[in-house]
């Protein structure tokens, strides 16, 4: 079983920005299980048709993925890893097709509008929307468009052998997606960890959540990141996520003992090395 390939579930197909992320965090040599949606990767985990998942929960133009809060709080797999990606985008074609030739150009919706900029500048260009950069490179690989251009990353140009006619064309260059790296309870070995991700709810009264963060503070443990979300039937209850960075163990430790006497209903849905933004 040690000599196998992890096998790693991901929303989209292969040469997708999440099996980028995945060769990013495991190397290439993997195999990649293709699902249609993020609940089908951790339907995959689920039922051992896959030994981990990554699934992009943020972008740092267009925010948190919040739907897939959800999902992990509803499959409490624990997080075992991050790794933020650079998202680049690329003008793909087939081999041998001009600039003047092309009539259409094809991609995600928010890699179009990541693109915006250098689309503007070809208003003959039609703009088409589909469900997956990968797939639309895919796609003109298949069925040889030769007035069709992709917007898509340079891992589907390899594999779908298209050319790079323009290189680099987000409006935004520093412009990255967080992904976060799931697996099972028997997989998620004690290591090293330097950050974690935690849920809880606070009580109702004056000033719970500042008690929270005031522990987080005495203790030197930084909050990266904290987003709420509305506890599903409750008016007026929000679960926050936090993400907490530290430097020593036993901070954490100390912060986390604290916090309990603070908060209901508190997780920590994974602790895990932190990864650096490239």
């Amino acid at each position: 079983m040690e000599n196998k390939k992890p096998r790693v579930a991901i929303q989209g197909i292969r040469a997708s920005f999440h099996e980028e992320a995945a060769f990013k965090y495991f190397g290439t040599d993997i195999e990649t299980v293709e699902c249609n949606s993020f609940k089908q990767t951790f339907e995959a985990l689920k039922n051992k048709q896959a030994d981990y998942v990554v699934m992009a929960i943020e972008n740092s133009i267009a925010g948190s993925i919040l739907p897939n809060y959800s999902l992990l709080m509803s499959y409490n797999f624990p997080i075992v890893g991050e790794v933020y990606l650079p998202i680049q985008l690329h003008f793909l074609t087939l081999p041998g097709v001009k600039f003047e030739d092309i009539k259409y150009v094809i991609s995600h919706p928010i890699a179009l509008r990541q693109c915006v900029d250098f689309i503007d500048e070809y208003p003959q260009l039609k703009v088409v929307e589909s469900n997956d950069t990968a797939a639309c490179a895919k796609r003109i690989r298949e069925e040889q468009l030769t007035d069709t251009a992709a917007i898509a990353n340079s891992l589907a140009a390899k594999l779908y052998e298209l050319d790079v006619m323009e290189r680099r064309i987000e409006s935004n260059k520093k412009n990255f997606t967080r992904f976060l790296i799931f697996t099972h309870h028997e997989n998620a070995k004690n290591q090293q960890s330097n950050k974690a991700s935690l849920c809880f709810q606070v009580t109702n009264e004056v000033g719970s959540l500042a008690k929270v963060l005031n522990i987080l503070a005495e203790q030197e443990v930084n909050m990266s990141k904290i987003q709420s979300m509305p506890v599903l039937g409750k008016r007026n209850e929000y679960n926050f996520y936090v993400d907490i960075e530290w430097n020593k163990a036993e901070q954490y430790d100390k912060a986390i003992r604290q916090i309990l006497n603070y908060t209901q209903n508190f997780n920590i849905l994974g602790e895990y090395q932190r990864n650096i933004e490239d």
